[in-house]
């Protein structure tokens, strides 16, 4: 669809990034809200051809403003913070940014008359399957596990009232988005594992998570942006993993063991109350209370409906982390080439 105008906030985040590229490699014109313009991931979207807008999601005269300039007729709201474990004071930024955020944008979007609107939710708004592999008609049955939680349940909720009043609105439930550079509870051990820093001690073997890997959820974004029917809800899932089948791939990949103890609930909730607070500033911030409850859950989620009405498909759990492993330390071997000091350092840097 060449000639369309697409405005897309979060546009230079983990998945907003690979989005971003994927709308222009379309012939799209681009337009990403960001709040820093000058910062390394707005550039480089920059530099691919996206226009920058100078805005922030939480003040709603600076997205009405993006609107009014982009013109859209596509428009995705993929922004928001993700973070277990934030603390309290940061409790009122969160919801701004997650529900109020998403209030803004889906309202000022029906109000500019765009066409179609994608919003950007999670498998994490519907919480606990309870075991089942479950479908679009799946409604939470369990409390939620930590304040991001109540932000996408919160926001979830709201983006289906809009529906209900007729708007133009598709909405995306990617599960467990996983790909280099992921700051989750899964991607921040990752890299982690992969640098050789990370402490041989998991909890919650039994815990089961949907992974889906970044490239594959960009392109269902857009694909439900093309084709997508507006006023019905999608799971960009992938497949089903437990946490030790897990570790299994990460041991198969990279040839080492990544857990060497699986401490009981009450341990690991001990070791993230008492130093969750002491190691978030050391890098090892997946440690906290609330991503130690969140982790023994069944999130089993099935993408059938997207696969089957759009197409779309997902690579499997073992080869989307496979992947990820790989890339990590590829990363890994670059930045040890370039830093001070490296015998290697230059090797890969253009004349």
């Amino acid at each position: 669809m060449p000639g369309r105008r697409v405005l897309i906030t979060g546009g230079t985040g983990f998945i907003g990034c690979r989005l971003t590229a994927g709308a222009l490699g379309r012939g799209w014109d681009v337009y990403v809200l960001t709040r820093q313009p000058d910062s390394e991931p707005a550039r480089r979207v920059g530099v691919q051809g996206a226009r920058l807008l100078l805005g922030d999601v939480t003040a709603r005269e600076t997205l009405k403003a993006a609107l009014d300039v982009a013109r859209p007729d596509m428009f995705f709201h993929n922004a928001g913070w993700y973070e277990l474990g934030v603390p309290r004071r940061s409790h009122r930024r969160m919801w701004a940014v997650n529900v109020e955020g998403t209030e803004h944008a889906l309202t000022l979007a029906a109000e500019a008359g765009v066409a179609r609107t994608v919003y950007t939710s999670s498998t994490t708004a519907l919480g606990d399957t309870g075991g089942s592999v479950v479908d679009e008609t799946f409604e939470r049955r369990s409390p939620t596990l930590s304040f991001y939680e109540r932000t996408k349940t919160e926001a979830h909720a709201l983006a289906l009232r809009h529906q209900s009043a007729g708007e133009r609105l598709v909405m995306a439930c990617p599960a467990q988005v996983v790909g280099a550079g992921d700051h989750s509870v899964f991607g921040i051990p990752a890299r982690l594992y992969v640098r050789h820093r990370l402490p041989p001690l998991a909890w919650a073997p039994g815990g089961a998570f949907t992974f889906a890997h970044v490239d594959d959820v960009a392109e269902a974004l857009l694909t439900l942006g093309e084709r997508g029917r507006p006023g019905q809800v999608y799971f960009l899932a992938g497949h089903t993993l437990t946490l030790r089948q897990l570790m299994s791939v990460w041991q198969s990949t990279l040839g080492r063991r990544p857990v060497w103890l699986w401490l009981p609930r009450w341990l690991a909730m001990a070791q993230a109350t008492v130093f969750g607070p002491i190691l978030k500033p050391l890098g090892l911030g997946f440690i906290s209370p609330e991503a130690v409850r969140s982790g023994y859950v069944s999130f089993r989620y099935a993408s059938g409906k997207a696969e089957s009405e759009l197409g779309v498909r997902f690579r499997p759990a073992e080869q989307a982390w496979r992947e990820t492993l790989l890339a990590e330390e590829a990363l890994r071997v670059d930045e040890r080439a370039r830093s001070p000091g490296s015998s290697s350092a230059g090797i890969h840097e253009k004349p």
